[in-house]
């Protein structure tokens, strides 16, 4: 049976990992949905997707996205009922830093030489574990041995994978359009901007009332800038910019990170 500090160090990474949920780009992906909340009409200029069908421009995009050497994920996503938002820069070298916030929570995340590190308050720390279901007192032992520090994760520690799918841009982008089938029946909307950038809309309606924009660059790659998934169980709203842009993460001071082994009493990272 593994021991008690074994259990509570994997407890703190899987609380992670579940309440991060499926990376947002992958569970849009099939519907391709991008769109403006409030869209601002672009000055009128050559419509790079003339002649085209919606469902052509999402196969444009679908090609265009899954080229990128990197971007920035920015916005709001429901995992499980709870409201979750995140702001990650990722690069297809599995590298990343960004911030999540979750019931007035916060947590940083960077993964640089295939070493995960991650810092939450302790907002962040008890929200995650609660919902777990961990006890009351299992969760103040742990709270107090991550307080202030960077959880130091490496290859094969527990949770690691779920937390490193985060940072994997080709796997995020894997399954981009993977089912095509799925993504046929866009419709073309008004044309918009989405951070000063002209954009084809395109929209899909699914019968049970769930509705899906997506906004595509007419501008240089035909790139999908932002993503709104309204009605159904799980609305959000995601942003992507800095497309193909270096990602700059900085390996935290050795002073302030505790290696996950010193808790579970593996190999340390």
């Amino acid at each position: 049976m593994a021991s008690h500090r074994k259990l509570r160090a994997a407890a703190v990474v899987c609380a992670v990992a579940v309440v991060t949920g499926p990376a947002p780009v992958a569970a849009w992906a099939a519907t391709t949905g991008t769109a403006a909340a409030a869209p601002s009409v672009a000055a009128p200029s050559p419509d790079p997707f003339s002649g085209l069908t919606a469902d052509e421009i999402g196969d444009k995009a679908v090609t265009a996205t899954r080229s990128a050497t990197s971007l920035r994920m920015t916005g709001r996503v429901f995992t499980e009922g709870q409201p979750l938002d995140i702001d990650f820069a990722v690069n297809d070298r599995d590298e990343c830093t960004g911030v999540m916030r979750i019931k007035g929570g916060k947590a940083e995340l960077r993964k640089i030489d295939r070493i995960t590190y991650m810092k939450g308050d302790e907002a962040f720390w008890r929200v995650s574990m609660a919902s777990q279901g961990m006890p009351d007192a299992q969760i103040d032992a742990t709270v107090e041995l991550v307080k202030g520090r960077w959880l130091k994760i490496a290859p094969g520690q527990a949770g690691s994978a779920d937390l490193s799918g985060v940072c994997d841009l080709k796997s995020l982008l894997a399954d981009l359009g993977k089912d095509e089938e799925e993504r046929r029946g866009l419709t073309r909307g008004p044309d918009a901007e989405v951070g000063g950038t002209p954009v084809a809309t395109l929209v899909k309606k699914k019968a049970e009332g769930e509705t899906t924009t997506v906004s595509v660059s007419r501008e240089g790659k035909p790139y999908i800038l932002k993503m709104v998934k309204a009605g159904g169980e799980e609305p959000g709203a995601m942003v992507l910019s800095d497309y193909d842009k270096p990602v700059r993460v900085v390996v935290p001071p050795a002073d302030e990170t505790v290696d996950l082994s010193k808790l579970d009493g593996g190999v340390p990272a």
